[in-house]
């Protein structure tokens, strides 16, 4: 067998092997999942259920505070296991590269844009509080 003929095939491999491994990233299969958004309002739920997640993939949540108190969502946990694409806030585009917390001094919208990475249990939490309503629970497979 040639040289060329071996480094062709070895060629032709490696574009199909990056090609499936870019397709199961779910970059390259279209936008974000739209994730049921996180409400922020005085003495209620952040969530009704655990957001389940699968690894690699493309997500997009909103949280939404109605102004009813200053109130933030902290989890470090989450942060930390997520590559965050943006954050948008009132029309601008914010690209960190890391975050701990958002928090809200008044009504108003945040959507966060992230690719969930390490598979696990993490939450996004009031700061302070210890009830099960007043976090949202991320299960990533």
């Amino acid at each position: 067998m040639s040289r060329f003929v071996l480094l062709k095939g070895l060629f032709l491999a490696s574009s199909l092997w990056a090609s499936a491994v870019h397709a199961q990233a779910g970059l390259l299969t279209g936008g974000a999942t739209d994730l049921e958004p996180i409400t922020l309002s005085s003495g209620m739920p952040l969530a009704s259920k655990a957001y389940e997640l699968e690894s690699g993939k493309y997500y997009s949540i909103d949280i939404v505070c109605d102004g009813s108190a200053e109130l933030a969502v902290a989890g470090s946990g989450f942060f930390r296991n997520v590559w965050m694409d943006e954050v948008v806030i009132n029309d601008i585009e914010i690209r960190p590269l890391g975050m701990d917390s958002l928090e809200f001094d008044d009504e108003g919208t945040a959507t966060l844009k992230f690719i969930a990475i390490r598979p696990g249990t993490y939450e996004l939490r009031i700061p302070g509080t210890t009830g099960e309503t007043q976090k949202a629970t991320f299960i990533i497979r």
